[in-house]
């Protein structure tokens, strides 16, 4: 394995780079005027177009009726809205409200400027493996997420208050 510049420690360097990941998620939430699940939840409508609450329900992994009051929450904050699903009437998509999607912009905009010097760095064919390395490790840190919460599930319902419903 390859020693990074500096001489530092790989585990601590990529400790360091997941916590400011996870850091600049929390105060991009908190300047949008919302929760962490909502900014999740709103990053992936806004993804994905549009999800139906079922979809949104599975990739937030929120209950359903956790998922419905998420939904209420993006709407009444303007950020998204339920439509119809013009393959099937009955089925309602949410979906991002294209002019909040500028206040979205405006909150992740120093992130964006910062990440751009950052990789301005690199030659071209480094960026490549950089992208490389985002495109594979993203789906990586999604099949770990359901590793986590299926290990937690067993542990949330045995530990759940009396008449709690959990």
């Amino acid at each position: 394995m390859a020693t990074p510049s500096r001489g530092g420690d790989e585990h601590v360097i990529f400790r360091q780079y997941l916590d400011a990941v996870g850091l600049q998620g929390l105060a991009s939430a908190e300047a949008a005027g919302l929760h962490t699940s909502e900014w999740y939840a709103l990053g992936l409508i806004t993804a994905e177009g549009g999800l139906t609450s079922g979809e949104l329900a599975t990739r937030t992994g929120l209950t359903t009726g956790a998922t419905t009051r998420l939904i209420d929450r993006l709407e009444r904050a303007g950020y998204a809205r339920r439509a119809s699903d013009p393959q099937d009437r009955r089925r309602v998509i949410v979906e991002p409200v294209p002019d909040a999607l500028t206040r979205v912009e405006e909150v992740v905009g120093p992130a964006r400027r910062h990440i751009a010097e950052v990789l301005s760095r690199y030659t071209p064919e480094q960026r490549a493996v950089l992208f490389d390395y985002f495109e594979h490790a993203a789906p990586a840190f999604r099949t770990a997420t359901e590793e986590i919460r299926k290990a937690v599930a067993p542990r949330r319902r045995r530990t759940a208050p009396p008449g709690s419903g959990g």
